[in-house]
């Protein structure tokens, strides 16, 4: 048994310390804020409650895989809902709103009937997707490269047999993939838009990541009632039931080592970690032993605050060749009355969202108008977010990761460019959706800019997600999840391995759990039988 420190209470951080207490170890989570989650946060207000955070639950069986894991699963822990339709889609331009369902006969006619032929062409592209997400969960998701073994392993016939269609999809782009498949703009949106979910856009993301449409259209969209906060709470409860001490307001400034300093003498090998400071709501400084010290914050906040200079593995220079995801302006707003318009997930497409992901990704950047934008309404599955008669809508805006866009606030009272950008999408909402009095309906407005994501989460460049999903930033060219210059450090979470997106971060819990094992398996691990 280890005595082990975890920066960080988001779902990562907590997945984390309930694995490895699960398999022994004394786990103690220092959590800076006053809440556990992360970006998976809430705002209450007036009896409207706002998801801050992620608001798709898509790759269920990972979830269910986690939960197995800690001897329950994903149906006694959350009380999930299949979304029917999956999402609408709202194009620029068009009247008629797109109904997606995640069932592929409905995908053929809707493709059919937008675009004669392309039924034929999508079923061919969702048995490529269905193929390389198996692929994916089976021998790369569930690897952190950290060993020659684990490279080894990818030997497996499985792969071999996909090497030469893998080696076509890491090569081409998901921009050049959609636009191979299928001629309509709104098409192309509907196969391209998972790029947004990896922070990136389709001209950068590599075409292997075409299997993102097998998650929402063939296989499930679902929704925790009660929101997200509800999957943060119950693993916040089994890391109690297994032991793990949570510390809240517990802001770690430095991760310490044995190496006294710079010019002190290394002995053999690495310095190794022995614990963490850390400073409490009142000021006062602790220090928190440990064998081993596990960094669910943000990488570039842990590498560049927490760590020596001499001993980073990602020092600040290393910051400027990478690509950071979008940033975004999150507009939570309550409306009187009913929103039948919208379905619970909505998406709104601009004619030429080319245009709208340059803004956001080269240089200058600014921030796009129109812009390609998602809208939430979680109140037509959960009747608990708003009060009678009433809708819950959840907006967001990706813009440019800068901090200098501003931060949110109350009813209009964030920052000038965050509230000119709410404003504007209001009202694109009340055009395309054909809602005339939308913007008269609102009771309840909260902002959030790239300024609060920078001041809550540490997030590097105020960035909503983390790096970018490009070719390479991915799987092995993402990073390591443990430090070249300091032993038993370690990192999970979204800006690690395997990458964005709740899923993600419970698998680099798990990825953690193996490297602490010292196991170089590239497949789930076994769930234990119940």
């Amino acid at each position: 048994m280890e005595r082990i420190v975890v920066v960080g209470a988001g779902i990562a951080g907590l997945a984390a310390a309930t694995l490895l207490a699960k398999d022994g170890h004394q786990v103690t989570v220092l959590e800076r804020g006053a809440r556990t989650g992360g970006r998976v946060g809430t705002v209450q207000r007036d009896g409207f409650t706002f998801d801050t955070g992620p608001s798709w639950y898509l790759m269920p069986g990972v979830f269910d895989h986690f939960f197995r894991l800690l001897g329950t699963s994903a149906q006694e822990q959350l009380d999930l809902v299949r979304l029917e339709p999956a999402y609408r889609v709202f194009g620029e331009g068009h009247d008629d709103a797109l109904e997606m369902r995640s069932d592929l006969d409905h995908t053929v006619r809707v493709f059919d009937a937008v675009e004669p032929g392309a039924g034929r062409k999508i079923r061919v592209y969702l048995e490529s997707a269905k193929t390389a997400y198996d692929l994916a969960v089976r021998h790369f998701l569930y690897t952190s490269f950290t060993s020659p073994r684990s490279f080894l392993r990818l030997l497996h016939p499985d792969v071999l047999r996909q090497v030469p269609r893998l080696s076509q999809h890491l090569l081409r782009s998901l921009h050049a993939l959609t636009h191979r498949t299928v001629h309509d703009t709104r098409l192309r949106q509907i196969l391209g838009y998972p790029a947004v979910f990896l922070a990136t856009r389709p001209r950068d993301a590599p075409s292997l990541y075409h299997l993102m449409s097998h998650l929402d259209l063939t296989e499930s969209v679902q929704y925790p009632r009660g929101g997200f906060s509800t999957l943060i709470r119950a693993i916040e409860r089994l890391a109690e039931q297994h032991g793990v001490r949570i510390v809240l307001h517990a802001d770690v400034q430095e991760v310490i080592t044995d190496q006294a300093a710079p010019e002190a003498p290394r002995g053999r090998g690495r310095p190794h970690v022995t614990g963490v400071r850390w400073v409490d709501a009142d000021g006062v400084s602790h220090i928190e032993p440990a064998e081993r010290v596990v960094s669910a914050a943000d990488l570039h906040h842990t590498e560049t605050q927490l760590v020596p200079a001499h001993l980073q593995t990602y020092p600040e220079r290393h910051w400027d060749t990478v690509t950071s995801g979008p940033g975004a302006v999150l507009v939570m707003l309550g409306i009187r009355g009913r929103l039948t318009e919208l379905a619970h997930h909505n998406l709104f497409f601009t004619k030429d969202w080319d245009r709208n992901f340059g803004a956001i990704f080269d240089e200058p950047a600014y921030v796009p108008d129109p812009a390609s934008i998602y809208v939430c309404k979680p109140s037509a599955t959960d009747p608990t977010v708003a009060p009678q008669e009433h809708e819950n809508l959840f907006v967001l805006v990706p813009v440019p990761a800068d901090v200098w866009i501003g931060e949110g606030g109350d009813d209009g009272d964030g920052s000038p460019l965050v509230e000119a950008v709410a404003d504007r999408v209001i009202q694109q909402i009340s055009d395309w959706a054909d809602i005339p009095d939308l913007a008269d309906r609102i009771v309840v407005r909260t902002t959030l800019g790239p300024g609060d994501f920078a001041r809550n989460y540490n997030a590097w460049r105020g960035n909503m997600l983390g790096p970018a999903h490009t070719l390479r930033q991915s799987a092995f060219f993402r990073g390591r999840m443990t430090s070249k210059r300091i032993q038993g450090l370690h990192y999970c979470g979204s800006t690690t391995v395997p990458g964005i997106g709740l899923p993600m971060c419970l698998i680099s819990a798990e990825n953690l759990l193996k490297d602490v094992r010292g196991d170089t398996t590239t497949a789930p691990l076994p769930e234990p039988r119940t």
